[in-house]
């Protein structure tokens, strides 16, 4: 067992689902919920609240699989701000550091969701927890933990730098999972993976970083900057190296998605259980595509978070 701390945002996720008036239409290259019209009331078929945002989902991940998970976020005063401190404290992880922020509400996301298709369109308004600036890195001092895993902190690069190089100075090895707002600065955000020890992109991502057509072009060069470098490519799998052995992985089952948020933290925060259990890198690699295989099958970012112990059955994946 691991104490690993999860820093980054916090949201209530409010689902719109509905099986035929948000069906997906074609227009000019673009997909677009072509049945809803301005001015219309919709009739949903199905409401549902949940929890989400990165670092939620994956402290969920790390506690489900027994381990000591603390998350660092802000929530507002407010009653989705409680939900998500409820919830936390259900699923046994440490929400003493979780700041209450004034004149600012809870973020929220409305994702609009084809029950047909499994497309969705998602609405958010980021409150608390578009700001990280009032982040201790000291608060490092007093977790003590042996990970910590970063998801976007919205392109706030100070806070970032503080905690990646407190961490390091802590000996806290550092899982990072950037965002849309750290990849548009790719020269900043390289300038920083010298204090990560895990990056996780997928390939799109990874193209912001770094030359590279294939997956094999873009992880050699990640590489020199990342010592265990993983990049997912959707239905086609992925690649991951630790310095030493490099694989490629297909998907874990060809399943129906009913639901792809929380996909990415899905995969990042199982890799990240498994390793810190001290499995194989292989091993480590299969669970964590069974964990994001199990969330998108449920309703929900992390509802189907898998928990330690389950058997798991052999996926494509191939050292080369």
């Amino acid at each position: 067992m691991a104490r690993i701390v999860s820093l980054g945002s916090a949201l209530q996720d409010i689902y719109m689902v509905d099986h035929d008036d948000l069906r997906p239409t074609a227009i000019g290259g673009e997909a677009i919920f072509g049945k809803v019209l301005v001015g219309a009331k919709v009739d949903i078929d199905k409401a549902y609240y949940s929890v989400g945002g990165g670092g939620v989902n994956s402290a969920i991940t790390f506690a489900r699989h027994e381990h000591e998970a603390v998350f660092i976020g802000n929530v507002a005063n407010d009653p989705a701000g409680y939900a998500i401190v409820r919830v936390l404290d259900n699923e046994g992880i440490d929400s003493s550091y979780v700041n209450f922020l004034e004149r600012k509400s809870t973020g929220t996301s409305v994702i609009l969701l084809d029950s047909k298709s499994g497309e969705r369109t998602i609405l958010t308004c980021r409150g608390a927890s578009e700001q990280f600036g009032n982040f201790d890195e000291k608060d490092l001092d007093l977790i003590k933990p042996d990970w910590m895993y970063v998801t976007t902190l919205r392109g706030d690069f100070d806070t970032l730098e503080r905690f990646l190089i407190h961490a390091k100075e802590l000996d806290v090895r550092v899982m990072f999972n950037p965002g849309v707002r750290e990849l548009n600065d790719a020269n900043r955000l390289t300038r920083l993976l010298k204090y990560v020890n895990v990056l996780l992109v997928n390939k799109s991502e990874a193209s912001m970083i770094v030359p590279g057509v294939t997956l094999s072009e873009q992880i050699y060069h990640l590489g020199g900057y990342v010592e265990t470098v993983i990049i997912t490519d959707g239905a086609m799998g992925g690649i991951a190296t630790n310095g030493t052995d490099t694989y490629r992985f297909g998907i874990y089952e060809d399943t129906k998605v009913k639901d792809a948020t929380g996909a990415g933290d899905a995969f990042g925060s199982g890799f990240l259980a498994s390793i810190a259990d001290g499995v194989s890198f292989r091993k480590a690699l299969i669970f964590a595509s069974a964990n994001s295989t199990s969330v998108v099958q449920k309703l929900g970012a992390n509802k189907g978070a898998l928990c330690k112990g389950g058997d798991l059955h052999p996926m494509p994946i191939q050292k080369i």
